[in-house]
């Protein structure tokens, strides 16, 4: 089990008593942008999310992986609203209570994908960038080559295309020993829901301890946690093998215990669009904090050259 991952069962409870982290937590000075709830409704059911910047900028959907929620973006989204952008961050399915399904196959891939443009259409977006992150980052790679003609550019941050990464997990065993944690995950509810509840909140690289708290908060409310780990039941990654034909901007890093670099050095073959890769030196796997400033740079000098 990877280290970020590992942290999230052995580390002692420290939940208790710490305060949600809300708006009132993340508000700026007065004319500073600020994050702002939102609801967002859809056939599916309703998705909590955040957003910040002009309702007329241009559009910013970004995706959050495990065991994150749209807050992970924090960083990220108070920049492109400072540049005049629409960003939104939601909490995906499972992550929302209000879109929570009980079985295990509606966690697969090709809903969360479906949910992208469900929450695109209902949010009046003809076309958006799209950004995401572990899970967030699986799920965007398909939309992005699934829905071309609105996704006017990706930026995936950490996870290869999927076409890579289950190539990487049939053939390369670093990449079969950095996955073994999913098996950990995959097993029948409520064993891994048990000892990651009893270990309490994750540490994770770069992230305070007060948001490590507060994901751990909700993962912690009936049935989030189930929810969540169903992404890991209901996925093993293969049979998207659509390339992605809009600019693309892959975000990945040297000290991934979670991914490979054979998967990373092979997605350049999953884009027949313009590519850049960013493998940043040194860094984990929670590369929107552990690196937000960079991240931040590389994705707004991204979206200026994607017009």
């Amino acid at each position: 089990m990877t280290p970020s991952r590992r942290s999230f069962i052995k580390l002692t409870a420290a939940a208790a008593g710490l305060a949600t982290l809300g708006t009132s937590a993340i508000a700026r000075a007065s004319g500073s942008p600020q994050l702002r709830p939102l609801r967002i409704l859809t056939p599916v059911g309703t998705f909590d999310a955040v957003a910040a910047g002009p309702r007329n900028g241009r559009k910013v959907l970004l995706l959050h992986g495990f065991p994150e929620f749209g807050i992970q973006w924090e960083h990220q989204l108070l920049a492109l609203a400072a540049a005049g952008y629409r960003a939104v961050a939601p909490d995906q399915r499972g992550y929302s209570p209000g879109v929570r399904p009980a079985r295990i196959e509606d966690y697969q891939l090709d809903h969360a994908v479906t949910d992208v443009r469900a929450m695109a259409d209902s949010l009046g977006w003809r076309r958006f960038d799209l950004v995401g992150h572990d899970w967030g980052a699986a799920v965007a790679w398909i939309a992005a080559a699934k829905y071309s003609r609105r996704v006017r550019s990706l930026t995936a941050v950490s996870v290869p295309h999927l076409g890579a990464f289950a190539e990487a997990l049939r053939t390369d065993p670093a990449q079969q020993f950095a996955s073994e944690y999913m098996d950990r995950f995959r097993q029948p509810t409520p064993i891994p829901e048990d000892i990651i509840l009893a270990g309490g909140p994750p540490k994770l690289t770069g992230v305070p301890p007060e948001k490590c708290a507060e994901y751990f908060r909700r993962l912690s409310q009936p049935g989030a946690l189930t929810a969540a780990l169903n992404w890991y039941r209901a996925n093993d990654f293969t049979g998207y093998t659509q390339r992605v034909a809009v600019p693309t901007l892959f975000i990945a890093s040297t000290k991934d215990p979670m991914v490979a670099q054979s998967g990373i050095n092979a997605t350049r073959n999953w884009v027949t669009g313009p590519y850049r890769l960013e493998n940043l030196v040194g860094i984990g796997h929670t590369i929107p904090a552990e690196a937000a400033e960079t991240t931040t740079a590389l994705i707004l000098e991204h979206l200026a050259t994607c017009r």
